[in-house]
């Protein structure tokens, strides 16, 4: 078992570093709409990948970053339509995946992977991509964690300080498209934002500072992973869906808590 779980048990690790730092800033946004439209949307870049026969990660990437730029033009610009332009991209990029899947010949039973994903089946040179991006996350966040604090809080009060809020809201959201990107493998498109919510609601209840939130994010989502993987061994079930059945568990058990308490 030690030597089947070594891969998954990285990647967990590696998706703790990433759910800490931008599921807390997903949380305090309240950007979990826009998250759910990147990482949906990117089907479209997975499709063009196989249709093309061009690297998975390169391709869905380009897409992903692309379609967080957009989102991020259109929410900074026009707020009181946001919730249908999301929508409607949300849509459209998964369809352009969907369409793409439909052209390439062959059958492709590895789709489904990239929708729900298994995290037992993680290609061990992900790990390597998984560790860049959580390389960029920190180092963005050692330089700009005020910055992102600012804008988080209040856009406006950052814009009469001076700070350039279009620039940090848009490499905030480019940040999001590439943890999502990192994240496909492991937990997919469908299920990714709930484990990138779930921790961060938890320890926003049980923490008196920001910092503290995210380290606590992170430590749960890990936790919550090992659990879950511990558990699909045990009962032959999917593992990334049995990560979030845990994970959900625990926000239930936490949901009637109030801030601080």
């Amino acid at each position: 078992m030690f030597e089947l779980m070594q891969t998954p048990v990285l990647a967990a690790l590696l998706l703790s570093v990433a759910i800490g730092i931008i599921g807390s800033f997903m949380l305090i946004n309240r950007s979990q709409f826009i998250a759910a439209a990147i990482a949906h949307g990117s089907y479209g870049g997975i499709g063009i990948a196989l249709y093309f026969g061009i690297s998975l990660l390169l391709s869905t990437t380009l897409f992903a970053v692309a379609l967080a730029l957009l989102l991020g033009y259109i929410t900074y610009h026009d707020r009181y339509r946001s919730d249908t332009l999301i929508g409607v991209i949300w849509a459209v990029g998964m369809s352009i995946g969907i369409i793409f899947v439909d052209l390439t010949p062959g059958y492709h039973p590895d789709m489904m992977s990239f929708l729900f994903g298994d995290i037992l089946m993680v290609p061990k040179e992900d790990l390597y991509f998984m560790g860049l991006i959580d390389l960029i996350l920190i180092i963005s966040l050692i330089f700009g964690y005020p910055r992102f604090l600012a804008i988080s809080y209040d856009m406006n009060f950052a814009l009469l300080n001076g700070l350039n809020v279009k620039a940090i809201y848009a490499w905030l959201l480019v940040l999001t498209a590439l943890t999502i990107v990192m994240s496909i493998r492991s937990v997919g498109l469908i299920l990714v934002i709930a484990l990138f919510s779930i921790p961060p609601f938890i320890a926003e209840k049980f923490t008196a500072n920001f910092i503290l939130m995210m380290v606590v994010s992170g430590v749960l989502g890990f936790l919550f992973a090992l659990a879950g993987l511990f558990i699909s061994y045990r009962f032959d079930t999917s593992a990334t869906a049995t990560i979030i059945l845990v994970a959900a568990l625990f926000f239930f058990i936490a949901l009637p808590f109030r801030k601080g308490g």
